[in-house]
């Protein structure tokens, strides 16, 4: 058992998973946030484009319902093909597609935007520093020797 738990602690602390963690953390916010948008700001409007039907309240019955009577009878349950939740359905992707697109176009952009920083400071080489004085000296002493050695 104690195995297990060890591997189980090495699995659990990589950090792909804590990254996956945190991902799928956030995946739920902003699914709650695009949610948001659908219903309370985009489809008010939709709503009032199609004459105050929304598309939930879309439907093709194909046999209606009847009522419980006082005598006991069981009421029949409407038999209809909601085509509205499919089409509400349809929005909601694409508003979620596209919103996934652009969080990521722009996270790609910051991440090129700092990859090209990186590359242009590890591009300019630090500036060699000032010989010593003690350096200037050797450097003649070794310039005389050679112009010495030279003339003979």
């Amino acid at each position: 058992m104690g195995k297990f738990l060890e591997d189980f602690k090495a699995f659990a602390m990589k950090g792909n998973v804590i990254d996956m963690a945190v991902g799928v953390i956030v995946g739920g916010a902003f699914g709650k946030i695009v949610s948001s948008l659908v219903n309370d700001i985009i489809m008010p409007v939709v709503t009032l484009c199609t004459g105050g039907t929304g598309f939930e309240n879309m439907k093709f019955v194909i046999k209606h319902g009847i009522p419980a009577t006082e005598e006991g009878q069981a009421a029949v349950e409407e038999v209809a093909i909601h085509y509205g939740t499919f089409i509400q359905n349809i929005v909601d992707f694409f508003i979620i597609a596209f919103s996934i697109f652009i969080a990521i176009r722009v996270t790609v952009k910051f991440q090129d935007k700092w990859k090209k920083d990186e590359e242009t400071a590890a591009a300019e080489p630090e500036a060699a520093p000032a010989p010593s004085k003690e350096e200037e000296l050797l450097g003649e002493i070794r310039d005389l020797l050679k112009q010495d050695l030279e003339k003979k």
